[in-house]
């Protein structure tokens, strides 16, 4: 079966559950929105632990959401399935003009620029307005270093970026020992913006960056519940020089599989 006979039997799939399913038929925009989100999440967390089997699944998951989206258009007479297919078919046509037209790039940064330029031509009143305000802090900082490079805001070595870091981490200090808990709170928003600047300019994504720390951190923090439990102990029973010395010995066994 070709793409156009799955997309085809997934429409009517949905179309059918829409007509006889009860949970199906009561969803709306706004009850699928925070799902949709979770499936986001679950994509995700297959991408980062290269889970292909996973990511078929979860690719799957989304396409319905799209496609259940589009059935509620339908019924409210707003758009269909196919308006967004060639919505995006034209968006992707005129957004690559270096492609479609006569348009020269010599590099992925003259794409990006050019994107850019055609947003604006397109209406877009700022280069920061296609970021979603309810996008998570830690990609929305880098998605606005993203954007803002387009027109030259940028720095231009990787040192600066670093400079800027202790800079702001300098900072950060002076507030801690200032004591004024809101000018902390402002200095500590500034080290992290200026660290997620300084991952893009080393080529480090840093929501993958943390997202690896915190499975690294949930292995080797229920390995040292096991290790406890070997013991006969619960880590409720031990003080943190015993932690510590278990989580050391996690560490160990780890190097020691590498």
């Amino acid at each position: 079966m070709g793409y156009s006979g799955s997309i085809e039997r997934l429409r009517s799939i949905m179309d059918e559950l829409r007509v006889e399913c009860p949970w199906d038929k009561k969803q709306t925009i706004h009850t699928l929105s925070p799902q949709t989100l979770e499936e986001v999440y679950e994509l995700t967390d297959a991408i980062t632990s290269e889970n292909w089997q996973g990511l078929k699944e979860e690719l799957g998951d989304l396409l319905l959401h799209i496609v259940f989206y589009s059935k509620i258009g339908a019924e409210q007479g707003k758009f269909t399935l196919d308006d967004v297919i060639e919505g995006v078919c034209n968006k992707l046509v005129n957004r690559h003009p270096h492609i479609y037209s006569n348009v020269k790039v010599d590099n992925d940064t003259d794409v990006k620029q050019n994107w850019e330029k055609i947003k604006q031509a397109e209406g877009k009143k700022s280069v920061l307005s296609g970021v979603p305000k309810a996008m998570p802090a830690l990609i929305k900082a880098l998605r606005l270093q993203e954007k803002t490079k387009q027109v030259g805001f940028e720095w231009d070595h990787t040192d600066q970026v670093r400079e800027k870091v202790d800079e702001e981490i300098g900072e950060l200090y002076e507030a801690v020992a200032s004591g004024d808990q809101a000018h902390m709170e402002e200095e500590f928003g500034d080290v992290m913006f200026a660290m997620i600047n300084y991952a893009r300019f080393i080529k480090v994504d840093p929501e993958r960056a943390l997202e690896l720390t915190n499975k690294k951190f949930i292995r080797r923090f229920q390995r040292i519940e096991d290790m406890a439990a070997e013991k006969g102990k619960s880590l409720h029973d031990m003080n943190l020089t015993e932690m510590d010395e278990l989580w050391n010995k996690v560490k160990e066994e780890e190097r020691s599989i590498k």
